[in-house]
């Protein structure tokens, strides 16, 4: 069993408004399925986990998709949007 949760914590002030960076929460499952895959030697966990984390990457190299706090104007519906648009290919 494991149990991922961004470090930040749940910030529960801005809960529901759509404007939370998920950039740890996502990092804290890519973290999540690598110790997975490491602990279980799951090629498709530890694959998972790299392509995760090469989306975020490139989703804030790219630069349009970020939440305020990032300097952008994205929700945080849209850069999670933009994470998996750049996970499917």
């Amino acid at each position: 069993h494991a149990m991922a949760q961004a470090t930040h914590g749940s910030a529960p002030d801005i809960a529901g408004r759509n404007i939370a960076n998920p950039y740890a929460m996502i990092m804290s499952g890519k973290m999540l399925l690598d110790w997975l895959g490491r602990k279980h030697a799951s090629a498709a966990a530890i694959d998972a986990a790299r392509l995760m984390e090469d989306a975020v990457g490139q989703v804030m190299r790219d630069r349009i998709s970020l939440t305020g706090d990032l300097g952008g104007t994205s929700a945080t519906s849209e850069m999670g949007d933009a994470i998996v648009a750049c996970m499917a290919g």
